[in-house]
């Protein structure tokens, strides 16, 4: 087993005068002590202090390795000591990683109430901090490293006995409105939910949503509880990666809000092999009951179970289950109580059916009551059940249903929003609005000089609120609507806000030109509005393509664009709001006019019917770093053989960018069958037309030896001629892909890159730098062109791409300063070239840039590979005395064979 977490060491004594401010100190690693447990108080959650009972079992699955209970056990052990014997108040700042789950462990297990809030969202924590004062505040700092800032030596607050939990009811708002939980109130839901879904300690279930949620966090505390693996991610599930992750630690549960389940549909559920998946769950909003029957009989095919759950943060997550076996027949339901727990109908006034009350729930997870203040801490139980303020029925089979709601209570996205809050947030802001649910979507009608930027207001709505900008409309009004009674009128707001006809009309347009432009540049008539560009068999040659004409179309794009569906990418084409003092005649016109403005650079496809992009000549954009350095490095390569100057090593960093461009479009979350016939696909894509071109000019020039059009000289080693070495990059780049493409196949090795993505191109890396010094054997002829020595290069590009901290990067700058002097031998300036574009590919993903400079920029990158082979046979023909036209020459044969290539290339 692997122990990410390396050797431990023993945490600084931090001593602090009674005069002295508050000290925020790192959260170091916590000593080993054999058999060591935390300290036990009374109100201390048992199953927090029970993690060593465990022994070796896993506990904890991360990218970077496993956790056993043993070990995680001592962790928790220790952090509780660093918490101190006085019970004090621990603001959380919650995540999927294990440095936020042992803070968690510790406080639960020695007795110290822990506020948890979203460890994203610094407004939340500055916001909650403010209002509780806690006396602990443990986060990561600027630079990752998690700090313990002990803001108060003992407690300056008085905490009953049985407080253990804070949580917050409004989704990420940083609300001071919160609910108050006791250890019993977190056992009993965690043994209750472990003993309806079956859980075991052969279980792993993946963390698919936060931590700070009560959902998330009950699938946490119920695995635990029961010695289950947990597959420790903040991967979406629409990341090809989680699903590498998943498989690789062969998990068994999968909890969503609906959602997620939309996010499933996407990226192609039905059809994914899971063969250890056991249990799939679902809670935090109404799913719709077709949907519900529909994921039910694809478990019961699958061979796993699905579970529909119904709960509130006041009753500590869960109240309600569906059994497994009713789902496909009454999905419509939310089940029967959990174990432990009951409900109750109390009769509502204003009901005309007599069989309908609002719902009550009675158990051990009932919260002890709301806070509001610190002083709320103090106060004991001040709730004995739960009004939920949902309308139910108990139906024959005595199963429950929701039908209504009583209050304005809203779950978005599975987060619960209160709208008056959004209503006060934006009268903060000078912005008279209401508020309401339709569906899935925030609706929100508002007036005011303020309320002019609409997008503004969404972005403002979408960070208060923790949910997706795309879940928020927005409708700027010249009044808002009421009822005759003067009341709001929810009912129009929900109506108003909704896509006017040639809306919908208009973005299903948008849909059916982007699928037909996949469909056009990758050759794939099957591209639908769930297809990626990856997901298609997208790769470099390619890629540069796609993105200039998507950006024309939708005006900016991701970076991770090219793992989106198409259904997501074209959300990036939303209308903008209306403006200000629009009369609701009008709104119609104006926000077509609006649209046909935003979406009038759609792109272009072989129908007639497409309208051609429209934009400024000075348009500002931005340009991929991969896609500059490869129209920079080509035109650096040609303007360099003629001369028109000399500045070498274009070469060199088109390696490192291969490199990067063979991890993202390469190595995606595919299975390892699919991955292998797109690498063989690109190989072939490379070879196939720098074979045929070498071919002629074997037959026609008399330059090149027969091994040359093999690309076999670099491994027959022909000849030291400088023309027999003209493709020495091409043949490098083969060699490479095919090596890997061999290595790949080996399910092991497939199975490594997947579980360390960033650690299986840096040993690769280490083992190429053996190649780049001049050790005997491995030198080729020409010491900096042979595939071998520049392997490195490869590598390093590889890593790249998949570095996701400093840390990494650093690193990765640190081998490139180290080791790329001498390679060049005395060439100074060749070196600081290939130093300064590998550190841009590494550092900055996208480049400032213009409208005309991307189109050039992406017809140069595109074709870079046939100038590359072309150019050799072009400059050579063109009188000395002219070496811009020999470059321009050559560029424009290039370009041409790239047409001629890319067309019978995908034909074959």
């Amino acid at each position: 087993m692997i122990d990410p977490f390396g050797p431990l060491q023993a945490p600084p004594t931090v001593s602090i005068p009674s005069a002295a401010p508050p000290a925020s100190v790192p959260f170091p690693e916590p000593p080993v002590r054999p058999h060591s447990a935390p300290p036990v108080r009374p109100y201390g959650v048992p199953f927090a202090r029970e993690l060593a009972a465990y022994g070796d079992r896993v506990a904890l699955i991360t990218p970077d390795g496993e956790l056993s209970y043993r070990r995680l056990a001592e962790r928790v052990a220790a952090t509780a000591e660093r918490l101190g014997p006085v019970r004090r108040l621990v603001l959380l700042a919650g995540g999927n990683r294990a440095d936020a789950l042992v803070v968690h462990l510790a406080a639960l297990s020695a007795g110290h109430p822990v506020l948890l809030v979203p460890g994203d969202n610094d407004r939340a924590i500055r916001a909650l901090t403010a209002a509780y004062d806690p006396d602990v505040v443990a986060r990561p700092d600027d630079h990752g490293t998690w700090t313990l800032d002990e803001r108060h030596h003992g407690s300056s607050h008085t905490l009953h006995p049985e407080l253990t939990l804070l949580l917050s009811t409004s989704g990420s708002t940083g609300s001071p409105k919160l609910v108050r939980l006791s250890h019993e109130n977190v056992q009993a839901n965690a043994e209750s939910i472990a003993t309806y879904l079956g859980i075991s300690d052969t279980d792993r279930a993946a963390t698919t949503l936060p931590m700070h949620y009560c959902y998330g966090l009950s699938v946490v505390h119920s695995h635990l509880l029961r010695g289950a693996g947990l597959i420790l991610t903040d991967r979406s599930v629409s990341e090809p990666a989680f699903w590498a992750e998943f498989r690789t630690a062969r998990g068994t549960s999968l909890a969503g809000v609906p959602y997620t389940f939309d996010l499933l549909d996407r990226v192609g559920f039905e059809r994914m092999r899971l063969p250890h998946l056991r249990r799939v769950t679902q809670a935090g909003g109404r799913l719709a009951p077709e949907r519900v029957a529909r994921y039910a009989e694809l478990g019961r095919r699958s061979g796993w179970e699905l579970f529909v759950m119904y709960g509130q943060t006041e009753a500590t997550a869960r109240m309600a289950y569906l059994p497994p076996h009713l789902a496909a027949e009454r999905p419509e339901a939310v089940g029967v109580p959990i174990p432990g727990g009951s409900f109750r109908l109390h009769p509502v006034d204003d009901q005309g059916d007599p069989g309908i009350g609002e719902l009550v729930y009675s158990g051990p997870n009932v919260m002890l009551g709301y806070a509001e203040s610190p002083a709320d801490l103090a106060l004991g139980r001040t709730v004995r059940e739960l009004h939920t303020g949902d309308l139910a029925r108990r139906a024959p089979d005595g199963l429950y249903e929701i039908v209504g709601r009583r209050g304005r209570f809203v779950k978005i996205v599975g987060l619960r929003i209160e709208p008056q809050r959004v209503e006060a947030l934006l009268e903060r802001h000078g912005v008279t609005a209401y508020c309401t649910a339709d569906g899935d979507a925030l609706a929100v009608a508002a007036v005011g000089d303020k309320a002019a930027d609409g997008d503004r207001l969404r972005r403002l709505v979408a960070d208060e609120c923790g949910i997706p900008a795309r879940a928020i409309r927005i409708r700027v009004l010249a009044e808002l609507p009421r009822l005759t009674t003067g009341k709001p009128d929810y009912e129009a707001v929900r109506r108003l806000t909704r896509p006017a006809p040639e809306e919908v009309e208009e973005a299903a347009g948008l849909a059916r030109d982007l699928c037909r432009l996949y469909a056009e540049i990758l050759d794939r008539a099957d591209a639908t509005e769930d297809s990626s560009f990856v997901s298609l068999g997208g790769d470099s040659l390619s890629y540069v393509e796609m993105s200039l004409r998507l950006e024309e179309a939708l005006g900016g794009l991701p970076t991770d664009w090219h793992t989106k569906p198409i259904r997501e990418l074209r959300a990036l084409a939303t209308p903008v709001t209306e403006p200000a003092g629009a009369e609701a005649s009008e709104v119609p016109a104006a926000g077509a006019a609006k649209r046909s403005a935003r979406w009038n650079g759609r792109p272009r496809t072989r129908g007639p019917e497409s309208p051609q992009p429209s934009r400024p000549w000075r348009t500002r954009r931005t340009l991929e770093t991969g896609i500059a350095l490869r129209a920079v490095g080509i035109v650096l390569i040609v303007a360099s053989h003629i001369p028109v100057f000399s500045l070498q090593g274009g070469a060199h960093v088109l390696i490192g960018v291969a490199g990067f461009n063979f991890a993202r479009f390469h190595l995606t979350g595919a299975e390892r069958r699919a991955r292998l016939r797109h690498l063989w696909r690109g190989i072939a894509r490379v070879a196939v037309p720098s074979m045929a071109w070498i071919t002629g000019a074997v037959a026609l020039t008399g330059f090149y030896d027969p091994a040359n059009a093999l690309l076999l000289n670099s491994l027959l080693d022909q000849g030291t001629e400088r023309h027999e070495w003209h493709y020495w990059f091409v043949e490098a780049l083969v060699y490479i892909l095919v090596v890997l493409a061999v290595l790949m196949a080996v399910p092991l090795l497939d199975r490594l890159e997947r579980r360390y993505a960033f650690g299986v191109p840096l040993a690769l890396l280490a083992v190429g730098l053996i190649g780049r010094y001049d050790l005997p054997d491995l030198a080729p002829a020409r010491f900096h062109l042979g595939p071998t020595v520049v392997f490195w290069l490869f590598a390093l590009g590889w890593a790249a791409a998949r570095a996701t901290t400093t840390r990494q990067r650093s690193l990765l700058t640190a081998v490139l300063l180290l080791a790329l002097p001498g390679f060049f031998h005395d060439q100074s300036l060749r070196t600081t070239l290939v130093v300064a574009g590998l550190a841009l590919l590494i550092w900055v993903p996208t480049l400032p840039s213009l409208g005309p400079l991307n189109r050039s920029a992406g017809i140069l990158a595109s074709s870079s590979l046939y100038i590359y082979l072309t150019h050799f046979q072009v400059y050579p023909h063109v009188p000395d005395d002219f070496p811009v036209l020999a470059l321009f020459a050559s560029l424009a044969v290039g370009i041409g064979y790239a047409a001629v290539a890319t067309r019978v290339v995908r034909r074959l």
